[in-house]
């Protein structure tokens, strides 16, 4: 108590002096505040990036909102503190504390990262020091917290082996509960203490839970990664991800937080699917969420009402991987905008499908307010598009785009990928002419119309990162060099007034696949970077890349090699003892079918594609189709 009275003192004085404060100040609407003393185990949700990103995932408000409901439970959140706030902790000597309570971090009972991106690694570490636990999950004893991880970077969670205890695999919410029932029963035994190492075999018997201190990772004479197996005789050969079967049943947040500041996502989110069928074969998030499960229109509208009740917000976004795929679309979107119209709350979409279905959401969704539509075309050749499987063609594009433009808008993102397999530069000249052609239309229309406003086109490229559980898992990255000659290229390209080029940098998308195709050596990397300052490295003012390098060579690897070199599809990968329930004979089916110019349909609306989701975890696709 006495700490907690401290920080609170020491946050009155710092707060003024940091960019941001609200990030730290917590006692937010609709927090949740219980009595420590009052409960049997005390979760911390950790996010490894700065508050306005962190409170923009919907997966937070889920997992903390679940377990604040059980009476014995209590979750607290902390977020990865920015530069000028962690030096103020730094200088002070105050440990890292939670929102809630302003309780020091190293005094929950267990901590939960989320792993949403690969370049947020380095700020686990950093929270972990300034929680003042030791970094080394071989080095944390009993009296530290357990430390657990979760999210897609789980499925190839062996960069961050040494760090974290135990890793869930799947969807949190079908799991987090047993993960406290276990906890709990193991330490009313022990009078409220803990044994880690009998704790840790205890949770290994839950599915869906990899504990890496029970796998040992083997390298043949040449170094090069050999296979893992599980090293006692109780602890799963794989470990199957945990599926929520049935979306209506699932627990949902309805009284979400309500962050005093702008986030990234501020706005009242609505998910309406889980799941996408798709296929593209570059994408590991298509893969990690099958199958498709929709929740009912009903109880969508239902939660609706109850989110505009207590949060007050004037948007809702209808969240997904693909919501246009929702197969009651257009008669909640309908629903949901006469009920809110005149409340003066609007609806939003994420990326939209390239195809004239998409325009009549599009039209619905302007009833309150516009803005401007983003679509993903992905690779500026119908060829190349076959080979990633996105089913969409020129036309599609160009017939969306203009139905836009007669509807009244003005701003067209395009979104696309650099690097992808088989990619050559007449790709990037279809890109190039894409854009360029969109531009066109919408200046012919817009002057048709008698509208005095110009188009906007931007043009938003990323560079392609092969990753785990998907069929481009074998492909190597494009160099680094040849990456940043194709950025350059583009941009010579790209001149048309009315068209921005943006893309990411590639150095950071290099890293990226490093410690997406990664085995655990690539632990020693990360610990090395982190002390020579490496951290926040998805953001371009604080990525040092020469840190990094210096860090692989004081070590002993060459990034290269990793990022650069294909997989041999007859060789183990570091992943190969981790279920995503799709099979792994489908993805190199998937990949022969890219390299041959063969698209695959999306198995709602043609045959099953055979991807053994529904058939292994025994969940069925769950479409609400027709339902009220």
């Amino acid at each position: 108590m006495k700490e907690r009275e401290q920080v609170q003192e020491w946050l009155e004085e710092v707060l003024p002096k940091v960019s941001k404060p609200l990030r730290y100040l917590g006692n937010e609407y609709n927090a949740v505040k219980k009595d420590w003393q009052a409960v049997k185990l005390r979760f911390l949700f950790a996010f490894p990036d700065v508050y306005e990103v962190g409170m923009s995932h919907l997966g937070l408000q889920i997992i903390y909102g679940l377990v604040n409901e059980q009476s014995d439970y209590l979750m607290e959140r902390v977020f990865a503190p920015w530069t000028d706030f962690e030096a103020e902790l730094r200088a002070r000597g105050i440990p890292l504390f939670s929102l809630e309570s302003a309780t020091p971090i190293a005094q929950f009972d267990c901590i939960g990262f989320t792993l949403q991106y690969e370049m947020s690694y380095s700020n686990i570490l950093n929270m972990l020091d300034l929680g003042r636990i030791p970094l080394l999950a071989k080095e944390r004893g009993d009296e530290f917290p357990i430390i657990m991880a979760g999210g897609p970077c789980a499925y190839n969670p062996e960069p961050l082996a040494e760090f974290i205890d135990f890793f869930v695999l799947g969807e949190g919410e079908e799991i987090i509960l047993e993960i406290g029932a276990v906890m709990a029963a193991h330490r009313a035994k022990r009078q409220g203490k803990q044994e880690k190492a009998v704790l840790l075999k205890e949770l290994a018997q839950i599915p869906g839970i990899y504990v890496p201190a029970f796998y040992e990772a083997r390298y043949d004479q040449n170094g090069k990664f050999a296979g893992l197996k599980a090293n006692e005789p109780e602890i799963p050969s794989r470990v199957v991800k945990r599926v929520v079967k049935d979306l209506d049943q699932a627990n949902f947040p309805l009284k979400p937080i309500v962050p005093y500041l702008e986030i990234v996502h501020d706005r009242m989110m609505l998910e309406v699917l889980r799941g996408c069928t798709r296929g593209c074969r570059f994408c590991q998030a298509g893969v990690l969420y099958r199958p498709v499960r929709e929740r009912s229109q009903k109880l969508l509208v239902e939660q609706a009402e109850q989110l505009a009740q207590n949060t007050g917000h004037n948007e809702i976004s209808l969240t997904s991987l693909s919501t246009s795929d929702y197969s009651c679309v257009e008669p909640l979107l309908r629903d949901i905008l006469n009920r809110f119209e005149g409340r003066n709350i609007g609806v939003s979409l994420p990326s939209l499908r390239v195809d004239s279905f998409s325009v009549n959401l599009a039209k619905e969704v302007q009833r309150v307010r516009k803005t401007g539509l983003t679509f993903a075309p992905e690779a500026g050749t119908q060829r190349l598009r076959d080979v990633i499987n996105k089913n969409v063609t020129e036309e599609d594009l160009l017939q969306v785009t203009e139905a836009v433009f007669r509807e009244g808008w003005t701003q067209i993102k395009l979104y696309f990928m650099l690097g992808l397999p088989t990619e050559t530069y007449a790709d990037l000249d279809g890109i190039a002419d894409l854009a360029s052609k969109v531009l066109r239309r919408g200046k012919e229309i817009l002057r048709e119309i008698g509208s005095k406003k110009a188009p906007s086109i931007t043009v938003s490229v990323s560079s392609f990162v092969p990753k785990p559980h998907t069929p481009f898992q074998w492909e190597a990255q494009d160099s680094l060099a040849t990456l940043q000659e194709k950025q350059s290229y583009l941009r010579t390209k790209i001149r048309e007034r009315g068209i921005v080029y943006n893309y990411h940098d590639a150095e950071i998308s290099f890293l990226e696949a490093v410690f997406a195709k990664g085995d655990r050596r690539l632990g020693k990397v990360l610990l090395e970077a982190w002390r020579r300052g490496c951290r926040f490295d998805g953001w371009s003012e604080h990525f040092r890349y020469e840190s990094w390098r210096e860090a692989f060579r004081e070590v002993g690897l060459i990034p290269e090699e990793i990022a650069n070199v294909p997989l041999d599809p007859a060789d183990p990968l570091p992943w190969d003892h981790l279920d995503s329930g799709v099979r792994k004979e489908y993805l190199l089916k998937e990949r022969e079918r890219a390299y041959q110019g063969q698209t695959t349909g999306d198995c709602r609306l043609t045959t099953c594609s055979v991807c053994g989701i529904c058939q292994d975890l025994k969940v069925r696709l769950l479409l609400r189709k027709g339902e009220a």
